[in-house]
């Protein structure tokens, strides 16, 4: 009010425009009567009901058991909703909550859904101050198929931080590490593996159990079970420790005699305290490849590690490069 008065208070003092103090008073109670008398009529008028069309996404509840469906539209429907003026004000043409759930039950005996048999239903889920009273389409068809089951194996997506000389002592352990997949064979065919919500670990330093759960399927024919996973990474702390590891010679089709300089390698690596005295040279496996010598002519054979426990951490290998010679 004060900011109204300020404004027709400049106005008043502009030398083309002349009111006396009480002609002033009369026209601020007309302009504020008038004010009171527009926000009288918005407040009336926004609290009539108003048919207006909101979007919302589709969630489905009795899902048939021994059929896999394909929805033939989309997802998301255009509701004709009754509501407030202030409804239509604030929600901004939208539904609360923004989604609804339909039922399946029905699809045991046909291909398709009439939303005007479920409306009450529908109704239920939203706000008492909201009313479907249609929805475009009301028919929602499917195509349908026979229902396949099949087993995936589990893909962890984690990511994970340790606290300085600790990390991963052994491999993760998922319970169940398999999950089960129903839906269209064609479908389930594309599936190889199916992933987990993501697991963040921050500093870790003890052995951790978490349950995660199994991404949600973008298919709506597809469905998974469990809908989650146990995880365990085992955590132990880590130490430094050096082996001395014979080489192996891979690819002398032509039986040469061939000796190395040296005959074995150091490897430097990390390992859990747990298994330090479990872990030997028999874990490793360090090889030079004679190809490079008859394909690429390299006068010092590059070595390679192709086996190498999972939990440990290399470091080193030492040397990497061995001299040889080869006894025609």
């Amino acid at each position: 009010m004060f900011g109204v008065a300020f404004v027709f208070e400049y106005i008043y003092d502009m030398p083309f425009i002349k009111l006396t103090k009480i002609e002033r008073k009369r026209f601020l109670v007309l302009i504020t009567c008038l004010l009171i008398a527009i926000a009288a009529w918005l407040f009336m008028a926004l609290n009539n009901k108003y048919v207006y069309t909101a979007k919302t996404v589709l969630k489905y509840a009795s899902i048939p058991q021994k059929k896999a469906f394909h929805p033939l539209q989309s997802d998301t429907v255009d509701l004709q909703v009754e509501g407030t003026g202030w409804q239509l004000l604030f929600a901004r043409l939208r539904v609360n909550p923004q989604s609804i759930s339909i039922s399946l039950e029905k699809l045991n005996n046909s291909n398709f859904i009439l939303f005007s048999e479920q409306l009450y239903n529908v109704n239920r889920q939203l706000e008492t101050s909201q009313k479907i009273i249609s929805v475009k389409p009301d028919t929602l068809y499917f195509d349908f198929s026979e229902k396949t089951v099949k087993r995936v194996p589990v893909k962890l997506n984690a990511k994970f931080s340790f606290v300085k000389q600790y990390g991963i002592s052994s491999p993760i352990e998922l319970t169940p590490d398999y999950v089960t997949i129903s839906g269209p064979e064609q479908e389930l065919a594309r599936i190889k593996e199916w992933k987990t919500d993501s697991l963040n670990l921050d500093d870790v330093q003890y052995t951790t159990k978490k349950v995660v759960g199994m991404t949600q399927s973008k298919l709506k024919n597809v469905s998974i079970f469990p809908a989650s996973v146990e995880v365990k990474v085992p955590v132990d702390e880590f130490t430094e420790k050096i082996l001395e590891v014979p080489l192996k010679i891979i690819n002398n089709n032509a039986y040469y005699s061939i000796k190395l300089y040296p005959k074995k390698v150091k490897v430097t690596f990390m390992v859990a305290l747990s298994k330090y005295s479990q872990v030997n040279e028999d874990f490793i496996e360090a090889i030079v490849d004679m190809d490079e010598w008859k394909n690429l002519n390299h006068s010092r054979l590059r070595v390679k590690i192709i086996r190498f426990p999972d939990y440990c951490r290399l470091i080193q290998v030492a040397p990497g490069k061995v001299d040889f010679i080869i006894e025609k």
